[in-house]
């Protein structure tokens, strides 16, 4: 009798338990991801993520005026690109979506940390990661060293425009190593590296693909990104990543993926990243939507069991939403 009373004292009205609580979240922790297209006036519901839009640079701007107020520090972006090709050449062009939206970022926002995410497939007329060298519905590849000139060409321009942190997600080997040698090269010294070490093959990217309009044509991604089943093949990931350069690493997905979270901060002495998805956004906004739970709160009780599996930080759909609720 007198354990348990002695437990309930300790969580026995709110102040008390703030007082008490061991997982501190912080609006700060929070990285909210955007889609930015071209345009004016462009504010373009995606349906599959209640909440979230498709952004011309002008709305994108208001929106960012929301998020300084609320404490969130940092924003990662995903360009939607006029047109499509085989190489996904306005991922690295001067007057991309991405590096128009980083000086626009930088100029009016000069506080927010800037990470620009470069990957090829909302750019690729095939909606892969990068170029292909064979093509066909079940028979397809990606040219690793080929895609690695087109990442040197993208880092540098994302560099250029302002990006505090250029964030390789396709999973090609040696990217980290080719983007810090691109970056050193061109005297970017400061500008860091967030790797997506682990990225899992995983169904929980569904919604992403509507909102940044980057379906594959063909085949799946399952030859460079992760088998969800493997951790050790995780580490090893994130072990390579690190020593090629990466100054922060990721998980992705994170719900399904703490432990592998936990697992990374215990073994590596740099900042760990998880990737709250879409489809862990769009499960809780579709819960809330039929009334089946308080979204909100469902939304906070994943973020914090993500900080207290070992995230540094967390991107997050729900950041803007969220961080009113942190102190």
């Amino acid at each position: 009798m007198f354990p348990k009373t002695r437990h309930r004292r300790l969580r026995q009205n709110s102040p008390v338990r703030e007082l008490l609580r061991e997982t501190k979240l912080e609006a700060a922790q929070l990285i909210l991801p955007f889609f930015v297209t071209h345009g004016r006036g462009v504010k373009k519901p995606i349906s599959s993520m209640p909440g979230q839009f498709q952004l011309s640079l002008d709305e994108l701007l208001k929106q960012l005026a929301k998020v300084e107020k609320a404490g969130i520090r940092a924003v990662i972006l995903f360009g939607i690109p006029k047109l499509k090709d085989p190489v996904g050449s306005e991922a690295y062009a001067p007057d991309g979506i991405i590096q128009l939206a980083i000086r626009a970022i930088r100029k009016s926002f000069p506080d927010l940390i800037v990470l620009a995410d470069l990957c090829f497939c909302e750019y690729t007329d095939h909606g892969h990661c990068g170029i292909i060298k064979k093509e066909g519905r079940s028979n397809f590849e990606v040219d690793n060293d080929a895609t690695l000139e087109i990442i040197r060409k993208t880092a540098a321009a994302q560099a250029e425009a302002g990006a505090h942190f250029i964030a390789p997600s396709g999973m090609t080997d040696g990217a980290v190593k080719a983007i810090r040698e691109e970056l050193d090269n061109r005297s970017y010294l400061k500008t860091g590296i967030l790797a997506y070490s682990a990225k899992y093959a995983s169904a929980f990217y569904g919604p992403f693909r509507e909102a940044a309009e980057s379906a594959p044509q063909f085949g799946d991604r399952k030859t460079y990104q992760m088998d969800p089943a493997n951790i050790r093949e995780a580490l090893k990931e994130i072990r390579s990543d690190i020593d090629e350069g990466a100054d922060m690493v990721m998980v992705k997905p994170a719900l399904s993926y703490l432990d592998v979270i936990s697992k990374a901060k215990e073994e590596f002495h740099v900042p760990v990243v998880a990737y709250n998805v879409s489809g862990e956004y769009s499960m809780v906004k579709a819960a809330e939507q039929l009334g089946w739970m308080d979204g909100e709160r469902a939304a906070l009780e994943i973020l914090q069991s993500i900080k207290r599996a070992g995230a540094d930080l967390i991107i997050t759909y729900h950041a803007l939403e969220i961080a009113p609720h942190l102190k």
